[in-house]
């Protein structure tokens, strides 16, 4: 038998993804499947569910087979409640929910006091490794003396419920660490006046399927820098959720990221 992986959110668009590609991996064990307790796909098959075919676990509202790790990629209130279980059992945990609050955030780091937990805005591997290519970029244009505009352009489907994405925001702080912006603007209406060097625009589109494109605009008087990572299918972000899964367990009680889990 392999990893224990319990989904929480398993009946959303990416939980039956995570689900699927658990089943396809030798190195894995679907043993839970968990939704809130209104869900219509409670009692169900998961990996039919997920259109994978018989998987022998049902999706229940309460977690009941002991589990090596659990992936959220529920919703902020189905995190919280996911989050409590994990920290009273000590079992490794994997939160890829987004637009989640200040106090769920708190929430998460508490209980990584007695408990793994990989946290990321963003599971896709590409798009981690874009972000150690912006810090690096953002670091060597600082002192550029003409000034750098940094603007964020993101993409997603016309179902994601948060704007602009926790993948943005992300990419934002790092620039802002690297070259100090306080200011960040969220979309522009109206006579604004001239842009100030201290600010950091993002801009949020939501269309069709997209399951998720960034792009990070280094504007600088002749020349432009686009560093862009494109999704193609939600599998991205599936894969680098279950190897946060396969990396969280071998490690001690704290908070890691994706930067841990690629070795960036």
């Amino acid at each position: 038998m392999g990893l224990r992986v319990g989904v929480n959110g398993a009946g959303g668009r990416m939980g039956q993804r995570v689900v699927a590609l658990t089943m396809m991996d030798s190195e894995l064990t679907l043993a839970a499947a968990l939704e809130w307790s209104g869900s219509n796909v409670i009692g169900r098959d998961a990996g039919e569910v997920a259109g994978a075919g018989k998987s022998g676990v049902l999706i229940t509202s309460e977690l009941g087979d002991p589990v090596d790790v659990i992936i959220d990629f529920s919703t902020p209130a189905g995190l919280e409640a996911i989050v409590r279980t994990c920290e009273s059992r000590r079992i490794p945990l994997v939160v890829a929910t987004t637009g989640i609050t200040k106090e769920q955030r708190e929430m998460v780091m508490s209980a990584a006091q007695t408990t793994p937990i990989v946290m990321a805005p963003s599971m896709s591997m590409a798009v981690n490794v874009v972000m150690k290519l912006v810090s690096e970029a953002a670091r060597v244009l600082r002192n550029n003396a003409d000034g750098v505009d940094v603007e964020i352009i993101e993409r997603h489907h016309r179902f994601k419920e948060d704007a602009p994405s926790g993948t943005a925001l992300q990419f934002g702080r790092i620039v802002a660490e690297q070259m100090g912006q306080e200011n960040h603007v969220h979309g522009r209406e109206g006579r604004v006046g001239q842009r100030p060097l201290n600010e950091i625009g993002y801009h949020a589109v939501r269309t069709g399927d997209n399951v998720g494109e960034h792009t990070i605009v280094f504007g600088m008087m002749g020349e432009t820098i686009d560093l862009t990572v494109r999704g193609h299918t939600r599998d991205s972000y599936a894969y680098g959720a279950l190897a946060a899964a396969k990396y969280v367990v071998q490690k001690g009680a704290g908070m890691y990221s994706m930067a841990d889990v690629l070795g960036l």
